[in-house]
């Protein structure tokens, strides 16, 4: 009686795509459908404009697509629930695919300092995409260090670029912001799904891409706090193992699905805790 009534329903054709998907869907086993990460869409370095409400703070999210990533994928889209938005904004600015150098090349740093005023809070974290090409088709790298040197590169359309060091573009921010009467606050960077074995013979997380020392080094020179993320995330990580780890990372090893982003978020909110931030006044009850 089904097999009548599935010949009544599809004709050659449709019985020959039916076959097709439900061979396809009895490959996969109950335990592969379980741990398979979900599909990820293509990242895109959009940052569309949050309304802000100018009667209270607002904490600047200023970063790259580990905190912004289409919908959902970077952390700072996991933020603001963490957070009573009746006393306090939430604006996540981060854009993919910048730098320190470029978020300001760009004028993406003007349009965050035409938004900010006397009261509110940055959180600034970028460094991922600082070790890329001075020049060529991607121009985003920062020269590694915290001096004042200075190199000239010809950008694809003619145009002459200066490039700072690292710690010359971090200075610029923090100075920016002070000068708006705000409070900078320096984040480590997120963890990135690479492992080595230690010398106790066990997978341990990379903890460190090159960057953190430089900034607790700003933080300390500069008077502004250093919250280490990084290591809040690596502990929970480590904790997990690669294969539990690998499944928070659909992309490649430094993006994460969603489920990878909340969790950055939330260690962002124990660091913040830890360094007995003046944003934790704000958060959400139950999350001080």
């Amino acid at each position: 009686m089904r097999k009548l009534q599935f010949n009544t329903v599809f004709n050659c054709v449709g019985l020959a795509l039916a076959v097709v998907a439900i061979s396809a869907a009895c490959a996969q086993t109950p335990e592969a459908n379980r741990v398979a990460p979900p599909p990820t869409p293509a990242q895109v370095a959009a940052a569309p404009r949050t309304p802000l409400n100018p009667a209270l703070p607002t904490v600047f999210i200023v970063g790259d697509s580990t905190a912004r990533n289409q919908a959902d994928l970077g952390w700072g889209d996991h933020f603001a629930h963490f957070f009573d938005t009746t006393r306090i904004n939430v604006a996540n600015r981060a854009i993919a695919g910048r730098s320190s150098r470029t978020f300001i090349r760009e004028g993406a740093w003007d349009k965050v300092l035409a938004e900010m005023k006397a009261g509110d809070y940055v959180l600034l974290q970028m460094g991922h995409n600082d070790g890329g090409d001075l020049d060529g088709a991607k121009p985003r790298g920062s020269l590694k260090g915290l001096g004042e040197e200075t190199k000239d590169v010809t950008l694809l359309d003619g145009q002459v670029e200066t490039v700072h060091t690292y710690g010359w573009y971090i200075r610029k921010y923090i100075a920016d912001t002070r000068s708006k009467n705000a409070t900078p606050i320096l984040l480590s960077l997120t963890i990135r799904n690479i492992w080595k074995d230690g010398d106790d013979g066990k997978p341990h997380i990379e903890r460190d891409m090159g960057y953190d020392a430089l900034i607790r080094e700003i933080g300390a020179g500069q008077h502004v706090a250093y919250v280490d993320m990084g290591t809040v995330e690596a502990d929970r990580l480590e904790a997990n193992g690669p294969a539990k780890t690998a499944l928070l990372f659909p992309i490649d090893h430094t993006h994460t699905s969603a489920e990878g982003a909340e969790r950055n978020a939330q260690s962002v909110v124990v660091a913040l805790r830890q360094a007995h931030s003046p944003l934790v006044a704000y958060l959400a009850k139950g999350d001080n």
